[in-house]
Order: C-alpha cells, then structure tokens, then sequence
C-alpha cells in the first residue's frame, strides 16, 4: 500500500505542507486535517467502532464510527467516503458535514491527536464489513443509550468521540437531519 500524507495546516487551517501519516503522531504531534463520522441505520442506531489494537493512537478505544485524513487536495466527503468502505465496507453512505470547523487536541498515552476536524453525520442502510486491520470490534447503539454512556464510562471512549457527541446533541441541524432520516425508516 502506498504511504499515506496528511495536510499540515496552521491555526486557519490554511495548509502548510504535509507529512506522512505514520510519522506525525507522537508527543508533539503538529495540528493537521482530519474528519470524523458518525454514522447512523434507519433505527437510528449509531455506528460505534472499536479501534483495532493495531492502531497507533487510541488503540482499543472506543470511538464514533470512523475517523481518518484527508489527503492532500482530497475533498473531507471524499475522503469520509474513501474510509467508510476501506475500514467498514460501507459504499452507499448520505454524508453531511454538521460541525465544518470542529478542532481538538488531546494526548492519552504519550501520543497527542491534534486535528481540525470536521465532523460528518451519515445515514446508511447496509451493514457494516469491518476490516479487522482497523477495527477491532463494531456495536449499534442507541444515540440516546450511547449519550448515556459516554457520560457513565468516559474512560472507554476516545475523548474527541465523547466532545464531538456532546456538540451533536446540540445542534439543530443533527437533530433535523436525524429525525428526518429515522423517520423514514417508520413509514411503511
């Protein structure tokens, strides 16, 4: 497989040049693109991925249902796209961007994650192949069983999962877009 680049960006998330993605994350990682999905069935269910022990960050973490970079000039939904089917299998996926200027830093284990991240929301009606090189394990859950739980047990969850949820649960264009799309699950 070839290597994989992330784009350097600065506080404006203007690019300033990239790097590979094996090489920059560690102790001091520099701020860079990313995205994260969270991705619902027509119950409503959401979409929760277990990262793969294999994984050089959060490895073992639960975690929305993906995550991953854009590549240099790739389009986040491309890229959102390109990661969905490589790590869960999922091809016919509606995405829409909720939060375009989310950033986040965190560290967990000596390794800092340290992203402008747009978060996107998808809706699906397949199931889930998960490569078992990038996840660990999948679960369908509630979104208001999984609001719950992230406040019950923060520790098993990636910290951007949990703030990324938190900012979902309030926001109105998540809230229409999820009613919209459960419901038509309902309509027989």
């Amino acid at each position: 497989m070839a290597e994989e680049f992330v784009v350097l960006v600065n506080k404006r998330n203007k690019p300033i040049g990239r790097a590979l993605k094996s090489e920059v994350h560690y102790s001091n990682t520099p701020l860079h693109r990313g995205f994260s999905v969270f991705l619902f069935n027509q119950k409503g269910d959401l979409l929760l991925q277990q990262r793969s022990r294999f994984k050089k960050t959060w490895p073992l973490a639960w975690s929305n249902s993906c995550c991953g970079h854009p590549a240099p000039g790739e389009k986040t939904i491309s890229a959102a796209k390109r990661r969905l089917t490589f790590e869960l299998g999922f091809k016919k996926v509606k995405l829409f961007v909720i939060l375009p200027n989310y950033r986040y830093r965190f560290e967990r284990d000596g390794v800092v994650e340290n992203e402008m991240c747009p978060v996107l929301v998808g809706f699906t009606k397949e199931l889930a192949s998960p490569n078992p090189q990038e996840v660990e394990a999948i679960e369908w859950r509630g979104w208001q069983d999984f609001l719950q739980d992230i406040k019950d047990n923060p520790g098993k969850y990636s910290e951007w999962c949990i703030e990324e949820a938190q900012f979902l649960s309030q926001n109105h264009k998540f809230q229409q877009l999820y009613k919209k799309y459960t419901a038509l699950s309902k309509v027989k």
